[in-house]
């Protein structure tokens, strides 16, 4: 499958799913937790993500903009 030119057309084509555009939870108040700590609020910040879109779901986020966005509001 080849990636849509704009994200109208991408939401378009999955116009039968439920799209989240955001506005998306953001971390960056819990940076200047310890590191295990912020390690744990990933892992659960996965988790939320993955219930989701098992429920139907379907981000307009990218998985990985979503890693690189959490890990970068967590300082990880």
């Amino acid at each position: 499958m080849t990636t849509p030119p704009n994200h109208a057309q991408a939401l378009q084509q999955r116009a039968d799913a439920s799209i989240i555009t955001g506005p998306w939870p953001t971390y960056s108040q819990f940076k200047g937790f310890p590191e295990r700590e912020r390690w744990t609020i990933y892992e659960l910040a996965k988790a939320g993500r993955q219930a989701m879109e098992d429920k139907g779901f379907e981000m307009a986020e990218s998985y990985d903009a979503f890693v690189r966005r959490v890990t970068q509001e967590l300082d990880l």
